[in-house]
C-alpha cells in the first residue's frame, strides 16, 4: 500500500480487517488533532485523553462512515464534538454566534498568520513572550471562534469543511475567523505597548 494512499482507502481497508491501515490513519492525523485539542482545552494530559477517545470513537463508528464524506472532515467533526462537550462540562461559556464580512488569506504558520494582521508586532513573532500572549489570547476566545480558528490554523481545514464540522454556514465560519483574528491582533498590539521601550518608541519622532 502506497504511503500516499488516500484516507478513505485506508479506512475502507481497515473496515475490511487491515489493522495496519488504521495505524497509518492514526500516524497521519494524531499530531494535528492533538494540537487542536490541546489548544482548545489548554491541558496536555486532558488533550491526550481526548485524543484517545477520538480514535476510539473512530474504531466504534468506522462502519457508520459514508464514502460521500471526506474522512478528515468526519474525523475532525468527532474531535470537535468531543472537545466541545468536554469544554461545556468544564465551564459554561457565552458563545453567541457571529456574522460579518468574510476574511480569506494564504495558509501560513499560526503565529505568522496572527502577526500578518498586526504589522506593528511583526518583529515580535519569534519572541517567547509574544507566543505565550497569543496562546493566552486563543484560550480567551469564545468557544465558537476558538474552534474555527484552530481548525483553520492548526488542522489546516478549508472553510467549507469547517462549516460542515461545526454545523454552520461557510460565511458564518469565515466571520468567526475574522473576529478571532481581530481579537488576537488586539492582544499583540497590547503586548507591543507593554514591552520595555515601547513608550520611548511611540514618543519618538
Amino acid at each position: 500500500m502506497s504511503k500516499d494512499e488516500a484516507d478513505e482507502v485506508l479506512l475502507l481497508a481497515y473496515r475490511a480487517g487491515d489493522v495496519r491501515a488504521f495505524e497509518r490513519l492514526v500516524a497521519r492525523h494524531e499530531k494535528p488533532v492533538w494540537n487542536f485539542i490541546r489548544r482548545f482545552v489548554g491541558d496536555p494530559t486532558t488533550a491526550e485523553d481526548l485524543l484517545q477517545e477520538v480514535f476510539l470513537r473512530v474504531v466504534k463508528s468506522a462502519d457508520e462512515w459514508r464514502g460521500s464524506a471526506k474522512f478528515s472532515t468526519w474525523l475532525y467533526t468527532i474531535a470537535r464534538n468531543l472537545t466541545v462537550d468536554h469544554a461545556r462540562r468544564a465551564v459554561h461559556r457565552d458563545t453567541t454566534s457571529l456574522d460579518g464580512p468574510e476574511r480569506t488569506g494564504a495558509d501560513v504558520t499560526l503565529h505568522d498568520r496572527i502577526a500578518s494582521v498586526a504589522p506593528a508586532a511583526d518583529s515580535l513573532v519569534a519572541d517567547r513572550q509574544t507566543k505565550a500572549r497569543i496562546d493566552d489570547a486563543i484560550a480567551a476566545l469564545p468557544a465558537e471562534q476558538r474552534e474555527v480558528f484552530l481548525m483553520r490554523e492548526v488542522m489546516e481545514m478549508p472553510f467549507a469543511e469547517i462549516a460542515t464540522a461545526v454545523g454552520a454556514s461557510e460565511p458564518t465560519v469565515k466571520s468567526r475567523m475574522r473576529y478571532a483574528l481581530e481579537k488576537l491582533r488586539a492582544a499583540l498590539v497590547e503586548l507591543a505597548g507593554d514591552l520595555p521601550g515601547a513608550a520611548e518608541s511611540s514618543g519618538s519622532g
